[in-house]
This record gives C-alpha cells, structure tokens and sequence, in this order.
C-alpha cells in the first residue's frame, strides 16, 4: 500500500476551504501523527486519506497498491466507533465475513483479538452496553482482526478517562508492533510524544511541518508549531473540524 502521496490536496465545502494545499509523502514504518488544534482539519485530513471524502483538488495516491480495491487494505477507527446491535464477539465476526472469511476463522480470529484486547470475557455481552472505553477497544479489535496495511485513528482517546486512554494506547503499539502501520490524529501533546515516530502538524488546513517528532517538540520549524507547543496556539481555526 505505502507509501501514501498527498499531492497539493484541497478540500471545500460550504465556500470554505477546510484543507489547503497540502502534500506529504507518508512512508511505511513510523507511526504518523496528525497533530493540531481542535478545527485545524485534522479529520477531514484523515477522511481524504482513507478515502471517506473526495478531494476537490489535488490528488491522494497509493504508490504500493497493486490494484484499485485499496479500501481492502485499510480499517479506521473512529472518536465514537458505531456499534452494531450484536455481541461483541458477534461485532467483529461481521467484519470479517464481510471480508470473505468462513464463519470458524471468523470466529477463531474474533475471539483472538478480544483477548489481546482484553475483552474476551465480554464476547458474548451486547456491544452497545458497553462502556465507552469497552467499545473503542472493541473498535481497535474489529479492525484489527481485519489485518490491515494502514490503521487509522481520529482522536480514538478524546473522550475517555486516563485509564481507559492508557488502555487504548497500548492496544495502539501492539497493533504497530504486529506490523501495521499507524496513521493518527491527536490534538494532546502528551498523547503525540508517546505513540509517535513522526509529526504532521497542521494548522487553519494547512501543513506547517512534517517531522520526526523529537525534532519537531526540540526545534519546531514553524511559528504555529512552536505557539502550540507552548499552549498559545487557539483550538479554532478558520476552518473545519479536527
């Protein structure tokens, strides 16, 4: 799949330009951090990667992939992952028969992930029931037993408390240590030292810098960057959300 090209991509909608201009090139490897500002464009960034939104210019290209389906290679997970009216053990099968997988590996492969996610005791229990922390961890184990090249993650932790959060990062580093690579939107700074490798930090929908990130909080390269570090930076921009 990788490396990922963004070449000058622009995103509008309603008459405002929420992504301006940017281009990146995205390596297999390092886990990636989207970093910024709440309405920065973040996730609007994101949803031009995976593929959830068309750019209205520019172009977003898979350099690695081999055919057109490269939806198949990839999986995102959500701040409110959807859960489907079904067991969590039930939530994942789903997925993976929607892949082309028998109904045993599915369900060999389902309750593999939920123990790594320490949810196995739950399989059975009714998804929606369970806490939101339950749930995103549910989320990362859903598109994990899918075995994608890239994982995306928009703000997985922005709604839970530190425990539930530290749970979630270390099911981030497994899923990066197994081999897939990592490409995540953060507005914590915290959050962005500890699971990146390299930073895009965007702001008002343009890239400042991209990165390795001891680099980018020793020597940030832009005046935004460095404001943002330092707590100066306001969470809205002109422009969209994320």
């Amino acid at each position: 799949m990788l490396p990922l090209e963004l070449d000058q991509i622009t995103f509008s909608a309603g008459g405002t330009t929420i992504i301006n201009g940017i281009s990146a090139r995205i390596e297999a490897g390092p886990r990636t951090i989207i970093l910024g500002p709440n309405g920065a464009g973040k996730s609007v960034l994101m949803r031009l990667c995976h593929g959830l939104l068309e750019p209205t210019g520019g172009r977003v290209v898979w350099h690695g992939a081999r055919n057109g389906d490269v939806r198949r290679h990839q999986a995102m997970v959500f701040q409110r992952p959807v859960m489907l009216r079904r067991s969590a053990l039930a939530n994942v099968v789903y997925g993976l028969q929607l892949a082309g997988k028998s109904r045993r590996e599915s369900e060999l492969r389902a309750m593999d992930v939920l123990e790594v996610v320490g949810l196995e005791k739950q399989a059975h229990r009714p998804a929606r029931v369970m806490s939101g922390g339950e749930q995103q961890r549910l989320a990362l184990a859903r598109a994990w037993a899918l075995g994608p090249d890239v994982l995306f993650l928009d703000e997985p932790t922005a709604n839970l408390d530190p425990a539930s959060t530290q749970d979630i990062e270390n099911i981030v580093n497994a899923i990066h240590a197994s081999g897939t690579k990592i490409i995540m939107t953060t507005h914590n700074l915290g959050q962005a030292r500890r699971l990146g490798d390299e930073i895009l930090f965007i702001s008002n929908g343009r890239l400042m810098e991209h990165s390795p990130i001891d680099r980018f909080f020793r020597e940030p390269a832009s005046p935004e960057a460095s404001a943002f570090i330092k707590g100066e930076l306001p969470w809205h921009q002109a422009g969209g959300t994320g």
